[in-house]
This record gives structure tokens, C-alpha cells and sequence, in this order.
């Protein structure tokens, strides 16, 4: 069951903001126009694909780490394959990043801008700077946080996943853990191994390490109560 996403609540733009659901996956998609139809199609395309994969090779949705590399796996397998194997979990911690990905690029022949948001991540491809706010749940700092995506840095991702937020499985405490890559599958298994060391405030900084080692990781935050850190190329706003 959708849990409700009353964060896009926060959402504010000059685009049209539309809203497409397909079974679990549930997308805010803001473009210059509205594309509901074609966005639809899309990710009913994508997650049959990710589906029909499963139904060969049920150990891509149930296993906790990384899987051997499918040449022959359709791209994006092989993109949340790739993404696993660098971040050193299973390919389904990158299936919304994926998933977004995918679609937003195909939804760039008919709109210039547009950003797709699934569960929190979030693919982003815009003319002007944007702000994305951070939802960290019960953090003081939930909601005051935002991160500033420049044009020139897009297309790229922006995931966020949390220890205790939501319903995707974490083994952290991290309120939450936001990651900016431009391969958005990988930002997506980024953002849950990252979180996944985060047990505590002392955790904060070898998890953000570990981030920024991961080849492709343009920067991290991480939030827990009331602190905060970032690594790389991160501007808060």
C-alpha cells in the first residue's frame, strides 16, 4: 500500500505538476506541459521489464547484495545492476531512482524541464535553479533543509532515503540521507547504502566518506536529530 506522500505538499514550481500511478509506483512529475499519458505508458513499460526480469531471476528482487553483471539484461537491469555493484547492495535499492530516470529522459523530447519525484527520488532535468527540500521526518531540521540544483549540473539525481521514514528496508538510523549523482539508479543505491552506516551520530562521517568514494557521487547530507553534514558538491539553500 502507498504510504501518503504529504511532502509534495512542500512543492512549489512554474511547471505543471501532474501525478502518475502504476501499482506500487507512484511518480509527481512537473514538466512543462502535461504528459500523463505518455508518462503512463512509460513506466508501465519499465516496471514490466523490471517484472519480467524477476519472473527469470528471482534473486534481483530478494537479494540484499550486489548480483553478477547481465550483458544481456535489458539497460535498465543493467543500470540497477551497475549501481548495486558500486554501492554494495541489492539492484531493488536502485529501482525508483531507475525507474525515474529512465522515464524523465524519454519525457525530454516533449518538455525541456522536468523533474520526477518517486518516494523521495528524484531525477531532475531544468532551465533555471531549483531547490529540493529535504524531508527527515522527525529531525527539527526536517523541512528547513534544502539542496540547490544549478542547470548547468542536470540531468542528474537526487535521492533520499531514511532510517526512519517510510517503509523501504534500512539498517540505519540516519533521519535522513539525501545523495546527488548524475545516474540517478546509483544516487538510489547510494542514498540506502549510506544511510545503512548511520547507527548514530558518531556514524555521520565515515558515512559520508563512503559515499563520496563511490565512483559517479557528485555529493552527499546526511541529517540525525539535529545535526547535519555534506561532502562534495553540495550547496544548501
Amino acid at each position: 500500500m502507498n504510504q501518503p506522500r504529504f511532502y509534495r505538499k512542500w512543492t512549489h514550481s512554474d511547471l505543471i505538476d501532474f501525478q502518475v500511478q502504476d501499482e506500487e509506483t507512484d511518480i509527481l512529475i512537473s514538466a512543462e506541459k502535461r504528459l500523463e499519458t505518455k508518462a503512463k505508458d512509460l513506466i508501465n513499460r519499465y516496471r514490466n521489464t523490471i517484472i519480467d526480469y524477476i519472473k527469470v531471476n528471482p534473486e534481483f528482487k530478494t537479494s540484499l547484495t550486489p548480483l553478477p553483471v547481465d550483458h544481456d539484461a535489458p539497460a535498465i537491469i543493467k543500470s540497477m545492476l551497475k549501481a548495486a555493484s558500486l554501492t554494495g547492495v541489492g539492484p531493488m535499492a536502485a529501482i525508483a531512482g531507475a525507474i525515474s530516470e529512465f522515464t524523465g529522459k524519454a519525457l525530454l523530447q516533449f518538455s525541456k524541464e522536468v523533474i520526477l519525484e518517486n518516494g523521495g527520488d528524484i531525477f531532475i532535468k531544468t532551465e533555471k535553479e531549483r531547490k529540493i527540500g529535504i524531508y527527515a521526518g522527525n529531525s527539527p531540521l526536517s523541512g528547513k533543509i534544502s539542496i540547490r540544483i544549478k542547470p548547468e549540473f542536470t540531468p542528474c539525481g537526487v535521492c533520499t532515503s531514511s532510517g526512519t521514514v517510510g517503509h523501504s528496508l534500512s539498517f540505519g538510523r540516519a533521519d535522513a540521507v539525501s545523495i546527488i549523482s548524475y545516474d540517478t539508479a546509483l544516487s538510489d543505491a547510494c542514498a540506502t547504502a549510506t544511510a545503512n552506516r548511520v547507527k548514530d551520530e558518531k556514524d555521520m562521517e565515515e558515512a559520508l566518506n563512503f559515499a563520496k568514494s563511490i565512483e559517479g557521487i557528485i555529493g552527499a547530507v546526511v541529517i540525525y536529530g539535529n545535526k547535519v553534514g555534506i561532502k562534495g558538491k553540495v550547496e544548501l539553500g
